[in-house]
């Protein structure tokens, strides 16, 4: 049997399996009848089968005889020739700039981005000499880098179709997209053009895709700065972005209690998966290589079995994610290879144990673990609690659009180069080290809540008790309209076992759970207006003098809207003066 994703097809109007958004995208391709047409297609959608029926098509009419496909990777220039020899297209993905044309029995050639870049006019001989189809996959690579764009207009320019996908159609900073048409929206800004978009939402109604539940996972961190001052603060409290990036970081640390206890409840997930589905698959993704070795030394002592680890400068990364793809292991911790790289449609559960955080790179992420093979089956991503990814968890079937009149920054409030370090196969630095330099001193970890389709289900729960595993063991076969019913159901069943074990346990059980964020905001509201109070008698000064001084040092509003964070800095520096 093959795999949905790369079936058998017969030209373009004879076939019967092709699924209703390809077919529809086709008849909407041949009736613009332009020769640069973009395609946005969620990951896992199809877009292979889609560009080779239609590649199929062009060549049967004449309209063209040859074909380039353009990949963002090495180990895609083989998918891609695998994939076209099913529908009998021959393409040579060893082609390499010195040979300056395929040989003769190859219908043409799979590149990279970065091998046209390296010597364009290599790539634009082999598009003059034929009537070329360029079907440039994830095309928003093609900005990369200001020298990229131009060598690919250079090479593609004399072309007689273009075919632009993407799973994600944006970028996360405003260099443009090659080939992609920008118009002014309502307030002026320049955006792409899309000319058949195929999202999330409708893909999982479609069931084309499978739903995706994020397991967000709070807890205590304890750090200590440069400058010896311990910090303590709960992941997913308001804080500020400093103060997340560090807790963010001293979450993901090996050495803490959080992610053995997160990768351990990641394992149970998939455990219950493969009672239904036995081959599923788990991928941890990981910022660094160090700490990539590190997370698979805690998988083989929760699992008993050696993970796959995927480095993007191993030479054998391709083969050892084909291995794993074909197999039927457990785990597998990859770095570097997130962004379109790893294709294994078995993977059902995933952790994410990187410090980037921009749509662009959460959306690749996510798009891992979404390819459907049969009905039922369903995605577990377990998440830290950081407010920029349970936004983006909420906007999962957001539709996005490239813009070119924006700053370079999103409105996540932290830095968007994490993600060029994090792809750039090149480097292997952890963009967080430069940015500080602390001690991890511990971190624990809580279960806080499921997010599905924009809504929140459960409460905190400590790792291991019933009430987290409410939301680790429900079946590994769910259908999507199911879903919110059952979160619904277990939403109560956890209610329901907290209340009875704390009323058996009775008034000296003790918790590490953060208390309630109203509780801790009133407390420190209460502390800084007595602190405020007794300090405003030692100077004379009146108590709105003293609030007004402590915004202006500080910043942030005033007293009744500032987060926890904000208070705690002002009655840290009241304390010092009132000790003084």
């Amino acid at each position: 049997m093959l795999s949905p994703s790369f079936p058998q097809r017969a030209p373009w109007g004879t076939a019967n399996k092709l699924r209703a958004w390809q077919q529809e995208a086709l008849e909407q391709y041949f009736a613009a009848d332009q020769r640069d047409f973009l395609v946005a297609a969620t990951p896992g959608a199809g877009k292979t089968t889609f560009a080779l029926t239609l590649a199929v098509e062009l060549m049967r009419t004449g309209e063209v005889n040859r074909i380039i496909v353009v990949a963002p990777t090495e180990h895609l220039k083989t998918q891609w020739a695998d994939a076209a020899a099913r529908v009998h297209i021959r393409l040579d993905p060893r082609f390499r700039n010195s040979d300056w044309a395929p040989a003769r029995h190859y219908h043409g050639a799979v590149v990279t981005y970065a091998q046209v870049a390296a010597k364009s006019s290599v790539h634009r001989h082999l598009t003059e000499d034929a009537k070329t189809l360029v079907i440039l996959d994830e095309v928003h690579h093609g900005g990369d880098a200001l020298s990229w764009g131009d060598a690919i207009r250079d090479a593609y320019g004399p072309a007689k179709r273009r075919l632009l996908l993407s799973g994600t159609p944006f970028r996360s900073d405003t260099a443009p997209i090659p080939f992609v048409e920008y118009h002014p929206d309502e307030s002026g800004a320049r955006i792409s053009r899309t000319d058949y978009n195929y999202g999330y939402g409708r893909a999982l109604a479609d069931g084309v895709v499978r739903p995706v539940l994020f397991h967000m996972y709070a807890g205590k961190m304890r750090w200590r700065t440069t400058s010896g001052d311990e910090l303590e603060t709960h992941l997913g409290q308001d804080n500020t972005k400093d103060v997340t990036s560090q807790a963010w970081r001293t979450a993901l640390d090996p050495e803490g209690e959080w992610m053995p206890a997160v990768l351990s409840a990641a394992d149970r997930r998939l455990t219950e998966i493969r009672h239904h589905v036995p081959d599923a698959g788990g991928l941890v993704l990981a910022t660094d290589q160090t700490v990539a070795r590190a997370y698979a030394k805690i998988l083989h002592s929760i699992t008993g079995q050696q993970a796959t680890i995927v480095l993007s400068d191993d030479a054998t990364a391709s083969e050892r994610i084909e291995k794993f793809s074909a197999g039927d292991q457990r785990w597998m911790v990859a770095v570097r290879m997130v962004s379109e790289g790893v294709d294994v449609p078995r993977l059902a559960v995933g952790v994410y144990a990187t410090s980037s955080s921009t749509p662009l790179f959460f959306a690749q992420a996510i798009g891992r673990f979404v390819r459907a093979r049969r009905r039922g089956e369903a995605a577990s991503v377990f998440l830290p609690q950081v407010p920029v990814l349970m936004g983006l968890a909420n906007e999962m079937d957001k539709q996005r659009d490239h813009a070119l009149d924006r700053q370079s920054k999103d409105d996540d409030g932290l830095e968007d180069s994490l993600l060029e370090s994090a792809n750039r196969e090149e480097e292997t630095s952890d963009a967080l080290t430069q940015e500080f330099s602390y001690q991890a001193l511990s971190s624990v970890a809580h279960f806080d809540r499921v997010v599905f389709e924009g809504q929140e289900f459960g409460q905190l729960a400590e790792p291991g008790t019933p009430e987290e595993e409410e939301f680790i063991g429900f079946p590994g076969l769910l259908e999507p309209e199911h879903v919110h019913e059952l979160l619904m159901q277990r939403q109560s069943r956890q209610s329901r076992l907290r209340e009875a074990r704390e009323a058996s346990a009775g008034p000296t059980e003790t918790t590490t759970l953060p208390p309630p964020l109203h509780r801790t905001l009133k407390e420190q509201r209460q502390l800084l207006n007595s602190l405020v109070g007794l300090y405003a008698r030692q100077k004379g000064e009146p108590h709105g003098a003293v609030h007004a001084e402590l915004r202006r040092i500080c910043g942030g509003p005033a007293v009744a809207q500032a987060t926890v964070t904000q208070l705690q800095s002002r009655i840290e520096i009241l304390r010092k003066r009132v000790r003084s």
